[in-house]
């Protein structure tokens, strides 16, 4: 019996509305449901391929009623190509050891949580987070999730990546970074690292979360070729979007 062929009964809620964290003025709400007992990975999977996203052991997905400028997008594996700017920033960091291990959180990922935070996101809700809620955050999973570190040849930490592996892909929920080793790329450099074991794994995608295209802190999304949307109930390439963004530089 295959996964779409069981019966798969979820609860689903609307959450209230928020000030939407992306675009000023703007309110957002969520459809949410639980990850939970012994379908959770097939679940998760599902939503994945539906659009959703993990938080936790929620599983999440935009639902405003005048807006629908958060996109769903993943990285197509097989014809991805690496071109002269990810060749160097794989370059600048091949002297990195990446650790595949359970998601346990430690104090000394938590310190480097932090500095990213206060030097990227200041403002936002995740800099108030403390060693508990980071905890939380890493090891509250009910799916098949993993933490990648990267670490310096001094085996001190630089990177660090929270991620779900699915039926079709791998899912970066969460990466955070040395904010002083700006010139590495790093955030570039672990989407690369992540495409490069999905092929090693045999599966086709990477899930990149959302693009929202007033929103320029994500349009570095699009440059992950050959890029899918999932609109309208269908997963569509964004090659025009990409060609139109690099108009706008």
């Amino acid at each position: 019996m295959t996964v779409n062929q069981r019966r798969l009964t979820q609860h689903y809620f609307m959450t209230a509305p928020m000030p939407c964290p992306y675009l000023p003025g703007r309110f957002e709400r969520k459809l949410v449901t639980e990850l939970r007992g012994p379908e959770a990975n097939n679940v998760h999977d599902l939503l994945s391929r539906s659009g959703f996203r993990r938080s936790h052991s929620i599983a999440y997905l935009p639902a405003c009623s005048d807006c629908n400028a958060c996109v769903p997008v993943r990285v197509c594996c097989d014809g991805f190509k690496l071109g002269r700017s990810f060749r160097r920033i794989n370059n600048r960091n091949s002297d990195l050891v990446r650790t595949v291990m359970p998601p346990t959180a430690t104090q000394e990922q938590y310190q480097l949580f932090s500095t990213y935070q206060d030097a990227r996101h200041g403002n936002g809700d995740m800099a108030r987070m403390d060693a508990r809620d980071y905890r939380a955050m890493i090891e509250d999973s009910t799916v098949d999730s993993s933490i990648f570190e990267y670490r310096r040849k001094d085996d001190s930490l630089i990177a660090v990546a929270l991620v779900d592996t699915l039926a079709d892909g791998l899912s970066a929920v969460y990466s955070f970074f040395d904010p002083a080793e700006d010139r590495r790329g790093l955030g570039t450099y672990i989407i690369l690292d992540l495409i490069n074991e999905a092929k090693m794994l045999s599966l086709p995608h990477i899930y990149l979360g959302y693009w929202i295209e007033e929103c320029r802190k994500m349009s570095y999304k699009m440059r992950f070729q050959p890029l899918e949307g999932f609109q309208d109930g269908q997963w569509v390439s964004m090659a025009d979007k990409d060609a139109d963004s690099q108009s706008d530089q």
